[in-house]
């Protein structure tokens, strides 16, 4: 990253006048341990998806189904993450790590699933620690295995209807904050059904305090989802790569913050790829020092925002692999 820093001084441009793009190219030599960076393409998206036992609380207006439903749209290629990813490039890999129902083999779905959805966080531990074991391992599985098939740059994704609510109390959990400024309206809540998530989101961190007070694993398998488990494995199996990984809005935020709490200094390997619309995105990447390079109001998730800075990526690696110095140019320097 030294040397990184003294070849950004010595382009062909005023110090400074790239911006962010700047940071974000010394970043990626950190990651990769050399200096100009790999190129991070291509790139490839895991949409991690799973079910939440806490949709009986009535926090989402959408029924759990969809789920399973969203999983068959992303295999025939007729989602948001879809369309984004091929006009970035980006290949899409779904993985069932706990969707409530049995899915069928489908073009680019991995079946790994741990159980069928999580148990009702408001209720009881929403999984074992085995289970949570089992779902951080399978990420980390699926980081390693796109990068062994040629990913340069992974992406988080996720799909898992009520997902926001298990977000929200890891991010109360995990930072300490109240639930009011953690808890957004997901896929759309009105006044009293945020009011009513909230509540539940207080007492499920209010009911697991002993499980969150013995350490970050014991706080994933009480509150958490299998995806957002997987995800945190997935941002580890990353780092364990040095490849960077773009993480996307809250629920892949939240798992960040698991995975920083588990290993930390892990967020070193993660660009945050825009700031989510819901609050406990910004929380989490303000603890972590994070700063998003996209903010378009974005709250979709499956992985969508961020594969959209993939091209920020990218450029900000050709900058220091293709630009010329003011000595090889020969351009005078003021």
């Amino acid at each position: 990253m030294a040397e990184a820093t003294l070849l950004q001084d010595r382009l062909t441009k005023p110090r400074g006048a790239l911006g962010r793009l700047e940071p974000l190219g010394i970043r990626l030599c950190g990651m990769a341990a050399v200096c100009p960076p790999p190129l991070p393409a291509p790139a490839a998206v895991a949409v991690f998806a799973a079910d939440h036992g806490v949709v009986a609380q009535g926090v989402t207006p959408w029924p759990q189904e969809v789920t399973a439903q969203m999983v068959a749209n992303f295999t025939t290629g007729g989602a948001a993450i879809n369309v984004i990813a091929r006009q970035t490039g980006a290949r899409v890999l779904v993985v069932d790590v706990g969707v409530a129902s049995e899915l069928g083999e489908a073009p680019g779905l991995l079946r790994r699933k741990v159980r069928q959805g999580t148990a009702d966080l408001a209720e009881r531990s929403a999984m074992t620690l085995g289970e949570a074991e089992a779902a951080l391992d399978i990420g980390a599985e699926v980081a390693a295995l796109l990068v062994e098939e040629g990913a340069h740059c992974l992406v988080t994704g996720e799909m898992g209807i009520g997902n926001t609510t298990p977000a929200a109390a890891l991010i109360a959990a995990l930072t300490g904050r109240p639930a009011n400024e953690v808890t957004g309206r997901g896929t759309g809540v009105d006044d009293v059904g945020l009011r009513h998530k909230v509540t539940v989101v207080e007492r499920a961190v209010e009911r697991h305090a002993g499980a969150i007070s013995s350490g970050p694993l014991e706080t994933l398998a009480a509150l958490g989802g299998l995806e957002i488990a997987a995800l945190s494995g997935f941002i580890v199996g990353a780092a364990a790569a040095g490849v960077p990984v773009v993480v996307d809005g809250v629920i892949a935020d939240a798992a960040l913050l698991v995975a920083a709490a588990l290993v930390p200094g892990v967020e070193a390997y993660a660009i945050a790829g825009h700031r989510s619309s819901e609050p406990g995105a910004t929380a989490v990447l303000t603890r972590l020092g994070l700063e998003p390079l996209l903010d378009l109001g974005m709250r979709l998730g499956e992985g969508s925002g961020a594969c959209l800075a993939l091209p920020v990526v990218e450029a900000a690696a050709r900058v220091l692999r293709e630009m010329a110095t003011f000595d090889s140019a020969g351009v005078s320097e003021k």
